[in-house]
């Protein structure tokens, strides 16, 4: 595949002091880099849509590559449960915007790089003007609205999108070009129902995960810019750290894709949190909320705890977590039992579920209501918000 078009024009603009030529020494006496495709780097645009786990090794590597302009896009403010694996931060940047904590390490890295922040949640009305001023889009997001949108908005406007992500012990990686081969949409026509697939944030991810798969898109987009190598448009790459095995699956294009099929019904951005049934932006406040499922925030079930007869509380995460910290009295069901076991309560009586941020909490709930019980309520942002607001002994996960 050829050159980026703005970077085969505008490459020979470039120039690499004394300097720059001793730091990228190991590339320029490369017969497929040479001082030409360091030049291509240095005009390149990237922009990286999350400064965690995969965006922390991919700016990394491409910044000591030196990749000259990198745009970062993150709303999120360092967080201590982070730096499992998101190495671009440190225990000092705790509590520090994620886009200024990365960009002064970028800078630490190689001060030759130019690094924009957008310190703000990528949404329909602004991807579209963001994305055009950048020639490559990596996708280091972890939720599936936002990845409908950056596939959306690079068919859009023809642009590469570098696609990784990450769960438990597992990785995939593949670069979608809608005018070159299939897009996300083609693989992933429609969103799984919410609560299906669990975030990392309650599923869990192994640290050194986002490492490998982070440093393979970064590998992906340096191929893209320098134009050398096979690409890895069409094929999708899944890695299994605990069987340490790669495999290869061969994508096709979908000539019915609703976006870079051959007759799109899909012309502009659309609600994505809409068509996803879920939220772009998770954390602890901010769950997707069911409104036919009552809640009852924390400081409410602690009053209600105090009274008798108190609520029938449920713990529906998995017993390792619950050895980490629960709610005193609670009966634990683990969410997947929970179905056969719902004949085991009694109806008349009132329940609280709840998990750790309160996701699967509103989808037990949900089973409860669906078989006839009427007194249910699932704990508003789960046992981390009871963490947070009740009991701030209670260890945090």
């Amino acid at each position: 595949m050829s050159h980026l078009k703005r970077i085969q024009e505008t490459f020979g603009k470039a120039s690499l002091s004394n300097e720059e030529i001793r730091r990228y020494s190991r590339h320029l006496i490369m017969p497929e880099v040479t001082i030409e495709g360091q030049k291509k780097l240095k005009s390149a645009r990237v922009l990286a849509i999350g400064t965690g786990g995969l965006g922390s090794p991919l700016l990394s590597y491409l910044a000591a590559a030196g990749v000259g302009h990198l745009g970062i896009v993150d709303f999120d403010v360092v967080d201590f449960s982070n730096l499992q694996r998101q190495i671009i931060h440190g225990s000092s940047s705790i509590g520090k915007p994620k886009v200024l904590s990365a960009q002064e390490r970028i800078h630490e890295i190689n001060p030759y790089v130019s690094v924009e922040t957008y310190e703000m949640a990528l949404r329909s009305d602004n991807a579209m003007d963001l994305f055009r001023e950048y020639d490559v889009i990596i996708d280091g997001t972890d939720n599936f609205p936002t990845r409908y949108l950056v596939n959306d908005a690079c068919v859009l406007l023809d642009k590469p999108n570098v696609y990784g992500s990450i769960f438990r012990f597992e990785g995939q990686l593949t670069l979608f070009w809608g005018s070159h081969g299939p897009c996300y949409r083609c693989v992933y026509p429609e969103p799984p129902p919410p609560g299906l697939v669990p975030s990392c944030a309650e599923g869990g991810v192994l640290g050194i995960l986002p490492g490998i798969i982070g440093v393979q898109q970064a590998t992906e987009t340096l191929k893209l810019i320098l134009g050398i190598g096979d690409s890895m448009i069409g094929r999708l790459l899944l890695f299994d750290a605990l069987k340490m095995k790669f495999r290869e699956l061969k994508l096709r294009k979908n000539p019915e894709c609703p976006i870079c099929g051959a007759n799109p019904t899909i012309c502009e951005p659309i609600d994505y949190e809409h068509f996803c049934g879920m939220p772009a932006i998770e954390g602890p406040t901010e769950v997707f909320e069911d409104p036919s499922i009552p809640e009852m925030a924390p400081q409410e079930l602690h009053q209600r705890l105090q009274s008798h007869p108190c609520p029938l509380l449920i713990d529906v995460r998995e017993p390792h977590e619950a050895q980490i910290c629960k709610l005193q009295n609670s009966m634990l069901v683990p969410m997947s039992e929970l179905p056969s076991r719902i004949h085991e309560f009694d109806s008349a009586n009132e329940m609280v579920v709840y998990c750790k941020i309160g996701t699967r909490s509103v989808h037990a709930a949900h089973l409860f209501h669906q078989a006839g019980f009427k007194k249910v309520s699932h704990l508003q942002g789960g046992i981390d918000a009871w963490a947070r607001q009740v009991d701030m002994s209670m260890p945090r996960y």
